[in-house]
């Protein structure tokens, strides 16, 4: 029954911020946020992984993401999240600004 609670959890530690999830598999794209800043010229990403719910990794804030692209002013941000049988997941931010 211990497996059984550790498979599912892995699940869950990242369905949470996908619009929808599929037991099996998921990959989806949502929006995060959206500000009144112009332009949208660069495109930075960062993202954190997590395999079997054991252990997780990375920093995929928007902090993160804007500075890997050196953007100061944020228009909008997109989220991507995928899952395969909870095994490996990953979380994905994309920020858009100048």
């Amino acid at each position: 029954m211990g497996t059984v609670a550790v498979f599912f959890s892995s699940c869950l530690a990242f369905s949470t911020r996908a619009p929808l999830t599929g037991f099996l598999y998921t990959s989806t794209k949502s929006p995060g946020a959206v500000t009144s800043n112009a332009g949208a010229t660069k495109v930075g990403t960062a993202e954190a992984m997590s395999i079997l719910g054991l252990v997780a990794t990375g920093d995929a804030s928007i902090d993160a993401a804007a500075k890997a692209a050196g953007i100061s002013k944020i228009h909008h941000v997109d989220e991507e999240c995928t899952s395969i049988l909870g095994i490996i997941a990953k979380y994905k931010i994309h920020v858009y600004g100048e």
